[in-house]
């Protein structure tokens, strides 16, 4: 009789400390069947267009280079 209380409470007290462990991890930390989702690299930031790399302002020079008007 005595080796089975032994037992018991070895049970009791491994019960205890593993359900006090999973309390402090807190909900957020709790371990889920899902595959974790890798984290998401950051955008880069929005980048500034210059007059020299709009499209419509170089075609636009093209344009005034190829046919300048005539002011004579």
């Amino acid at each position: 009789m005595g080796k089975f209380l032994l037992v018991v409470l070895v049970f009791a007290v491994v019960t205890y400390l593993v359900t006090r462990a999973l309390q402090q991890r807190g909900p957020g930390e709790r371990p889920t069947l899902q595959r974790p989702k890798p984290p998401r690299r950051p955008s880069p930031p929005p980048r500034m267009v210059a007059p020299d790399d709009d499209e419509d302002f170089l075609r636009d020079l093209d344009r005034k280079r190829l046919n300048p008007p005539d002011d004579a």
